[in-house]
């Protein structure tokens, strides 16, 4: 049963409506340069492993009434660059009708952390190419977001890379409906982002969500979104 969503307020401290560039971000000129200045302030990447083995994200999971221990995944938030301009777009799927959980929602490449994988990182990597069909070896990962823990029990990586060239991306129709992209600068605009809520058994759950054309992009990767634009360029 699809929970009922109710809209509260726009998200953002600025005014309602205002655009990336009002808030201090000149989104349609954030090019692979900015991307790596900014993500150079960041938590480096080879804390993934220790962060990962350490408590962050636990604290957190309390909020959500989880009893049981967290599971660990990991998500790509792939930018790669546009042909016609030097503006950059996220890579994002839809997934299959029929799967057994998120069916049909949009979400970031990414999947649960395999015993095998060395680190979140190769994680991400690695659900990306068996998603789409993404090379990891066009990939650079240059940021790591706070593990982010969500209420069906998994503590979510993201990891931050910028996709070389133009890969041809194919969905795996096992898992994946359909691979898009997303302008960058319409993440970057908090007047796209709404907060929002649902009632749950455990309580009321708020959330982030974007709505990009057809596409609606909430829950844990609204979340996510909102906190990529609030650590990298708030």
């Amino acid at each position: 049963m699809v929970p009922e969503l109710v809209s509260t307020h726009e998200a953002s401290k600025i005014k309602a409506g205002a655009t990336g560039r009002e808030a201090g971000v000149i989104a349609e000129e954030v090019g692979p340069a900015e991307i790596l200045a900014r993500t150079g302030r960041m938590r480096p990447l080879s804390t993934a492993g220790a962060l990962r083995a350490s408590g962050e994200g636990r604290v957190a999971a309390s909020l959500i009434a989880s009893t049981e221990p967290l599971r660990d995944a990991a998500v790509l938030i792939g930018l790669v660059g546009r042909q016609d301009s030097r503006g950059l777009d996220l890579v994002m799927i839809r997934r299959t009708e029929g799967l057994r959980v998120h069916s049909g929602e949009v979400a970031l490449p990414g999947g649960k952390i395999d015993p095998d994988d060395a680190s979140p990182v190769e994680a991400a990597l690695r659900e990306a190419e068996e998603e789409v069909g993404l090379d990891p070896s066009a990939v650079e990962p240059v940021g790591l977001l706070a593990p982010y823990p969500t209420p069906s029990g998994f503590r979510v990586f993201p990891v931050i890379g910028l996709i070389s060239g133009a890969p041809a991306l194919v969905p795996n129709p096992g898992e994946v409906a359909e691979v898009f992209s997303v302008p960058l600068d319409f993440v970057l605009d908090p007047g796209n982002h709404r907060e929002e809520f649902f009632e749950h058994a455990s309580g009321r759950r708020h959330f982030f969500s974007l709505q990009y054309g057809r596409h609606r992009i909430w829950g844990v990767t609204g979340n996510i979104l909102r906190r990529f634009y609030e650590e990298v360029f708030r």
